[in-house]
């Protein structure tokens, strides 16, 4: 590495390349954590924008030189500011190397370092995804030197580019910084929590810290911090500037430190949980297309527990042949010495139902739903990649589907999609464990049963998705979380301070809009004639709405039961109020 570093050409009349810097925010205590250094150019040049920079210098075949040159600039600049904290600085894989190359005993960083009297344990190096290391060896060993320097290592953009698990894994950063395409717009993206969610328990595994990038949007913002991301950047804390940021703007400070927690993005259609693979699959002999009838015989006579056999020419089925069917055959007069020395193919269903085991519920229920119901009386054939795997029955396929159907209600109700009983336990003991303060408040119709009955489960339905689209429009979706129990029954936890407001709102829009959904002459009479709950024939008025609410104080529960429990008696309460809401004071449980 040459001992003086020429900067790249650029005109006299202009200065030369400068430091700007960005904040990087402790999002635990909504402080500024540091400031990542970004080069600039001369302004009002084609040359001020770091990308123009940087191919220009590639197309001088300068860019390590050039890199480190920008280094320089920057130290020599953070060594004349008084007490500026923590800074991170850009390299890429070969200037990192390069840097860490020494002359004597001393390397090209610690000698810079020492001159521009800069504590190397001030210092992050961000390695940079623009390209990949040359030699990757040599990074690591580049990358412990840094380490035994004092100086820490972040990992850049990690989710894009080169900056990969591999990576991570190879020379186990301090700071991993995940990239803005997955931390943009997180706030209504499922999937967005869930992958970020994984590599915060990658973090903890590895013992990294997390930096979250591109933050612009404080609704973002409520969810990275809500997930453990320790660090956050972006236009929402501050821009590139010549000068550091010694505080974050009020409004955005306030947002780290409220002790509201966010609501996750929900996924807006149920989950399709595999079925097959949790299916206890028959593991059955096949037969080839040219096995006698008589062997056929042999085969059911051996294994008595099969209800059907298989039949396989070079690993892919074409034929099922079902037990009793074969059997009543095989015991008629005279069908042996006819058929008993013929190939089983001329005998069996060649159109059988062949089941992948990588089918999910929806199109399974097919199976179940169709008006040939032949499948669940010979059972079916399963593939794994189209090729025999065993069988099935009838039995087992009804089972495995209803459990699986049950299963997603749990995450997800099949009717609104809103959340079910598992996301609404999660999303209360998040609001325990952050020991937020929250209103829990159990929605539930009076008279739906008889409303039901009287028009069915289909008009039944259009009433409950009307509770649901008015739940859903009175909660605030950043601060509120609204899931469905089951039938006519919702719990809204309230974050709003306004929550008495919006359920009062909820309650006089849905006893408004009901009758709606009644014929005239019931909607005119004010209600039906139908049975009740105790099966007594009587007028019914028209379906209105309860809620029950409860207010949850720090520390006053731990388990998400005793908050449903508590809420649901503030429910039976409200019943028997004129206005439909009753404000329940919680009793702590022992």
């Amino acid at each position: 590495m040459p001992r003086h570093i020429r900067p790249i050409d650029i005109p006299a009349s202009h200065p030369a390349v400068s430091p700007f810097f960005q904040p990087i925010v402790d999002l635990r205590q909504g402080t500024i954590f540091g400031h990542e250094a970004l080069i600039r150019g001369p302004a009002g040049t084609p040359l001020h924008s770091p990308l123009a920079l940087l191919a220009q210098a590639a197309s001088e075949s300068r860019l390590t030189e050039f890199e480190l040159h920008c280094v320089e600039v920057i130290l020599t600049h953070w060594g004349h500011l008084a007490g500026p904290g923590r800074l991170f600085v850009n390299m890429s894989a070969d200037a990192l190397v390069a840097a860490m190359g020494g002359v004597g005993t001393a390397c090209w960083l610690e000698r810079t370092l020492a001159r521009c009297d800069v504590s190397a344990r001030d210092v992050t190096v961000e390695l940079t995804e623009q390209r990949a290391a040359g030699n990757p060896e040599a990074l690591r060993q580049a990358v412990k030197a840094l380490h035994a320097l004092g100086a820490r290592v972040a990992l850049d953009d990690f989710g894009e580019g080169h900056s990969n698990l591999r990576r991570w894994k190879d020379l186990q950063p301090d700071f991993v910084k995940i990239d803005k395409l997955l931390t943009q717009g997180i706030a209504s993206c499922p999937h967005g929590v869930a992958m970020v969610r994984t590599i915060v328990g990658l973090g903890h595994a590895m013992g990294t810290e997390l930096v979250a990038e591109g933050v612009e949007d404080a609704k973002d913002l409520r969810v990275l911090r809500d997930l453990g991301i320790a660090h956050g950047q972006g236009y929402l804390f501050g821009r590139p500037a010549p000068a550091l940021q010694p505080v974050l703007p009020a409004p955005v400070a306030a947002i780290i430190q409220d002790t509201r927690i966010a609501v996750m993005p929900h996924a807006a259609q149920p989950s399709q949980p595999n079925v097959l693979r949790g299916l206890s699959v028959i593991q059955a002999p096949a037969l080839s297309p040219m096995t006698p009838i008589d062997e056929v015989s042999a085969t059911f006579q051996k294994h008595p527990d099969l209800h059907a056999l298989a039949v396989v020419d070079r690993g892919r089925p074409v034929a099922l042949i079902n037990r009793q069917s074969f059997m009543n055959d095989y015991a008629r007069m005279y069908f042996r010495e006819v058929h008993g020395r013929r190939p089983c193919l001329s005998y069996g269903s060649l159109s059988p139902r062949i089941v992948e085991r990588e089918e999910n519920v929806e199109s399974l229920l097919g199976i179940l739903m169709s008006e040939d119901q032949r499948y669940l009386r010979e059972g079916f054939i399963v593939t794994e990649q189209n090729r025999y795997a065993g069988l099935g029955t009838g039995d087992q396929l009804v089972r495995a589907v209803t459990e699986a159907r049950i299963e997603a209600a749990r995450h997800a109700n099949p009717l609104t999609f809103l959340p079910g009983n598992i996301p609404i336990n999660i999303h209360i003991a998040r609001l325990l464990e952050g020991r937020a303060d929250f209103v829990a408040c159990y929605a539930d119709l009076n008279n739906f049963k008889v409303f039901n009955d009287h028009y069915g489960y289909w008009r039944g339905d259009e009433m409950i998705l009307l509770l649901a689209r008015l739940a859903t429009q009175h909660a605030n979706p950043h601060r509120d979380f609204v899931g469905h129990i089951g039938g006519d029954d919702f719990l809204v936890l309230f974050q709003s301070p306004d929550w008495r407001e919006r359920c009062a709102a909820m309650i006089d829009d849905f006893n408004r809009q009901a009758p709606d959904l009644y014929d005239e002459a019931e909607r005119l009479a004010g209600g039906v004639v139908g049975e009740d709950r105790q099966g007594v024939v009587r007028f019914t008025p028209c379906a209105t709405l309860s809620i029950g609410a409860v207010r949850i104080a720090p520390d006053m529960f731990r388990h998400a039961e005793d908050v449903a429990s508590e809420a649901a008696i503030a429910k039976h309460e409200a019943k028997h109020t004129a206005s439909g809401l009753t404000v329940r004071e919680a009793r702590p449980r022992a």
